[in-house]
């Protein structure tokens, strides 16, 4: 999915898998937990960055929460892929007030002035000095938090990405990419141990449905 060559209508079939994928994972609830949190605590309008939001499938998701809730949030992604980004404009971004913006996020520093910095999907593409890197930024750009949802690499892991992803699409660059995506994943010790590299010593790491992990960061 991050071949620059990828003809597009593959890769938007690969962005609608990913999110079914996401639904099913429960990733929105979340970032959503997060976001109540931080509301309750006072914090108005909360100012979100989903960072490599791919198609946006997420923060859309969030966005239509935060409506029936009557939650006062600005809501913000960024991607490198054109592609993506106009799949999550042309999916209601803009009319929800989601804004989406093209950056690679491998450059830092990170945008600052979110209070919450969130990241799904996007840490096992990156080596661990480049992951560790990601998440050094991240903390340094939030206000309040960090929160980072990925796979967990496990035999179980594999299996449930061979038979969802077979149930879920039909998209061969997803299939392909999702097993490909296990094997390169973290563990849960590596993802700790991932945590201590970054300066994030005080993260929470914790395994969730289904075979991944959320690391939780919050500022001090």
């Amino acid at each position: 999915m991050d071949a620059p060559a990828l003809d597009r209508i593959r890769h938007l079939d690969a962005l609608d898998a990913l999110d079914r994928v996401n639904r099913v994972s429960l990733s929105d609830g979340r970032v959503w937990t997060e976001i109540v949190r931080l509301a309750r605590n006072g914090v108005r309008p909360v100012r979100v960055l989903d960072v490599a939001c791919g198609g946006g499938d997420v923060l859309l998701r969030v966005a239509r929460r935060a409506m029936r809730a009557g939650v006062d949030v600005e809501l913000h992604g960024c991607d490198l892929s054109p592609v993506a980004l106009e799949r999550a404009r042309c999916r209601g971004g803009d009319a929800m007030g989601v804004t989406f913006h093209e950056l690679d996020v491998s450059g830092v520093p990170l945008p600052r002035g979110h209070h919450l910095m969130c990241s799904s999907l996007f840490l096992h593409h990156l080596s661990w000095e480049g992951a560790a890197r990601l998440l050094g930024a991240m903390a340094a750009a939030s206000e309040r938090v960090v929160l980072v949802q990925d796979l967990r690499r496990t035999r179980l892991g594999h299996l449930f990405a061979r038979i969802g992803l077979g149930v879920l699409t039909h998209s061969d660059v997803a299939r392909h990419d999702g097993l490909v995506s296990v094997a390169a994943a973290f563990t849960l010790v590596e993802a700790k141990a991932l945590c201590r590299e970054a300066g994030l010593e005080s993260a929470e790491v914790s395994a969730c449905w289904p075979q991944r992990f959320t690391l939780r960061w919050v500022r001090a």
